[in-house]
């Protein structure tokens, strides 16, 4: 009998451990491990081509998030050359990361414009718009700040968040990503998330 009980104990262990969320498992990471968190979800945009996505569409691979512009100087392009060496760092594991760059500027980045500009850094890299409520609704999910900054010839830049946050291939937001991390510290939070 007490065999039996213990056999049981064990079986009902087992079935906790193997029950536990994929993102509260440990993980050894260079940026920040946001596993747990409630920050992030769902949302439905418009891509680069006219297509509605919502994140839930990437399942299955692990996201790099985004948030910029098109017209911005320095730390979009960067961040966006970084992922693209990424995905050649990854090899075949190359085609599990989806990238996702979401505006910040939708008055300038309209569909033709992101079209023009996302794929060049890779051809499967997906460009985000829509109206102004509802990137507001998803900067606030992300806890992204963008704000305009007046220019002396009468344009504007946005001061935003330079940062990327990297989501599992369940969709739970993992990892929070500054802006100069290295092409091999993202590679490696990557490579851990697609474990």
């Amino acid at each position: 009998m007490r065999f039996l009980l213990r056999l049981l104990l064990l079986v009902s262990l087992a079935g906790m451990v193997s029950c536990q969320r994929a993102d509260t498992m440990k993980l050894d990471l260079k940026g920040t491990d946001l596993s747990g968190t409630d920050l992030g979800g769902d949302f439905s945009l418009t891509d680069h081509t006219g297509k509605p996505r919502r994140l839930q569409d990437f399942r299955g691979q692990v996201v790099a998030l985004f948030f910029g512009y098109t017209h911005c100087p320095d730390i979009c392009p960067t961040t966006l050359l970084e992922y693209s060496m990424v995905v050649k760092a990854l090899g075949p594991a190359g085609d599990k990361l989806q990238v996702v760059f979401v505006t910040v500027d939708p008055e300038r980045d309209t569909q033709s414009v992101l079209a023009s500009y996302v794929p060049h850094f890779g051809p499967r890299f997906v460009g985000l718009t829509g109206s102004e409520n509802q990137l507001r609704q998803v900067m606030k999910a992300y806890k992204v700040v963008a704000q305009r900054v007046p220019l002396p010839d009468g344009g504007y830049s946005v001061d935003h968040s330079a940062g990327s946050y990297l989501l599992d291939p369940e969709g739970h937001v993992r990892v929070y990503e500054p802006y100069g991390s290295t092409v091999a510290m993202l590679t490696h939070d990557i490579r851990q998330l697609l474990r």
